[in-house]
C-alpha cells in the first residue's frame, strides 16, 4: 500500500493520503489533528501524546470507525506530517509512540491550521467527491501559544476554511465537503496575552469553536481526548443530513 501525494492550491503545502481504490466504505468523515510540538510543550509532552493515543483508541471502538479517515500533523517552526489520510481502523495507538518530539524555536500555528484545513478540503475534492463518496470533515488544532513565524496569515486560514464550507465564490459547495467543523484548542493557557491572541485567531481563522484549558495535566487531557473522539463520532453520524453535527458543545467540557 502506498499513499498518493496531493497539493494545496495557493500554498507550498502538500499532504499524502490513501488512494480511493483502497477504501472500503462508501462515505467518510475526513479528520485532521494538528499538535504543537514547540519547546514550550516539553513539560507536558507525555500528556499530549497520551491524549492523541487515547483519541485514536476511542475512535477505533466507535461504531463509525470504518467511516473515518485521519491525518495527523505536528508543528513547531515548520509543519511535519506524522501520517497522511488513512482509514482510522488501520491506526494503532502504538503508532504514536514518540510522535510528540519537541523541536524548533518557534510556532507556525497559522501555517499548521491552513495546511490541515486545506488538506481535509482538497482530499475530499480531489479523491472522494469525484468517485461519488459522501464526505464531511472535522479539524482540531492543539496549541499552547500564539503564532510567531508563519508564512500564512490568520485571515488566510479563515478564508480557506470558508472556501471549504462552500461560503466563497469560485468553487461550488456541491463539489466539496457536506460540512466542516473546525476547533481550536488552547492548552496550558495561563497568560492573558496568549489567551487574547488565540481568541482573536478563533475569529480571524473562522473557527467554529475555541476551547481554552488552563492546565495540561493527565486528567485534563484525558477529558480532552474524550471530547475529541465524541466530536468526531458526532460529526460522522451527521453525514448525510446535509449539515454539521448539532451535538458538539465545548461548554460541556468541564476542564
Amino acid at each position: 500500500m502506498s499513499d498518493k501525494s496531493f497539493n494545496i492550491g495557493g500554498s507550498t503545502f502538500g499532504f499524502s493520503g490513501v488512494g480511493v481504490d483502497e477504501l472500503g466504505a462508501s462515505e467518510y468523515t475526513v479528520v485532521g489533528i494538528a499538535v504543537d510540538v514547540s519547546p514550550s510543550v516539553a513539560h507536558f509532552r507525555a500528556e499530549i501524546e497520551a491524549c492523541l493515543k487515547q483519541t485514536v483508541e476511542s475512535c477505533r471502538s466507535s461504531k463509525r470507525a470504518d467511516n473515518l479517515l485521519l491525518r495527523t500533523i505536528m508543528f513547531d517552526g515548520r509543519v511535519r506530517e506524522q501520517h497522511g489520510f488513512k482509514e482510522l481502523h488501520t491506526c494503532n495507538p502504538s503508532d504514536y509512540d514518540g510522535s510528540v518530539r519537541i523541536s524548533g524555536h518557534s510556532t507556525a500555528l497559522f501555517d499548521a491550521a491552513f495546511s490541515l484545513i486545506g488538506s481535509v478540503d482538497e482530499y475530499a475534492r480531489q479523491e472522494l467527491i469525484p468517485e461519488d463518496y459522501d464526505a464531511n470533515g472535522i479539524v482540531f488544532v492543539i496549541t499552547d501559544g500564539e503564532d510567531n513565524v508563519s508564512s500564512m496569515s490568520a485571515h488566510a486560514v479563515g478564508t480557506r476554511a470558508d472556501e471549504a464550507r462552500g461560503k466563497m465564490g469560485g468553487r461550488a459547495a456541491e463539489e466539496g465537503l457536506e460540512s466542516l467543523i473546525t476547533i481550536l484548542i488552547g492548552v496550558n493557557i495561563q497568560d492573558t496575552y496568549v489567551s487574547a491572541a488565540l481568541k482573536k485567531f478563533e475569529t480571524d481563522g473562522s473557527f467554529d469553536h475555541y476551547i481554552e484549558m488552563d492546565k495540561a495535566d493527565a486528567k485534563s487531557l484525558a477529558k480532552l481526548a474524550d471530547f475529541i473522539s465524541q466530536s468526531i463520532s458526532s460529526q460522522s453520524s451527521a453525514l448525510g443530513t446535509g449539515g454539521p453535527s448539532k451535538t458538539i458543545d465545548p461548554s460541556s467540557l468541564a476542564i
